[in-house]
């Protein structure tokens, strides 16, 4: 919800998990927030990133680490 600036004033913002689409519920104590960050030719941090959230249901099944590496490839961060 947000008020009359344009601020969002909700107390709780759900995350969505990058690979399933599944909602992050607040009870979902398995899920992990990843972020990658990217860096310039010489390999220095250039202080942007981009953040994968994976739910706890995609880490029980064991799909964790291909979405990611799937996800990554999209982004351009890992070679085919």
């Amino acid at each position: 919800m947000e008020n009359d600036q344009g601020v969002c004033v909700d107390l709780y913002v759900p995350r969505k998990c990058s690979a399933t689409g599944r909602l992050i519920t607040a009870k979902d104590h398995a899920s992990v927030q990843i972020n990658v960050g990217d860096v310039n030719s010489k390999g220095v941090l250039n202080g942007k990133f981009h953040t994968y959230a994976l739910c706890g249901f995609l880490r029980s099944q064991g799909e964790a680490d291909d979405s990611l590496n799937r996800l990554a490839t999209q982004d351009g961060y890992l070679k085919k």
